[in-house]
């Protein structure tokens, strides 16, 4: 079983450089964080954008989302770089590709 955290998010035009560095580093981050699976992101030229993050519990969610160093880039994105963003956290039932 696992679960999906969905991100979808709205950017300023704030910061751009500074974003894309916190952004990589929360990558790499998350990737050394138990639990984790992998992870999915798009964003359109007009600044939307999705993120899905794949865990293999709720309590793995919970703590990435408890770790100091992402909390600290969470506040700054909403200082700074997000408008708006929503957080959605899913089980997964099926999964199946072509």
């Amino acid at each position: 079983m696992a679960y999906a955290v969905i991100f979808t998010s709205k950017r300023t035009d704030q910061d751009a450089s500074g974003y894309a560095r916190a952004s990589d580093n929360m990558m790499a981050l998350a990737k050394k964080q138990p639990g984790f699976i992998r992870v999915e992101s798009a964003r359109n030229p007009e600044g939307d954008g999705i993120t899905v993050s794949y865990w293999e519990s709720l309590e793995a969610i919970k703590l990435w989302r408890e770790n100091a160093k992402h909390q600290a880039v969470q506040r700054k994105g909403k200082d700074l770089w997000y408008s708006e963003y929503k957080v959605k956290i899913c089980k997964i039932e099926r999964e199946y590709s072509f």
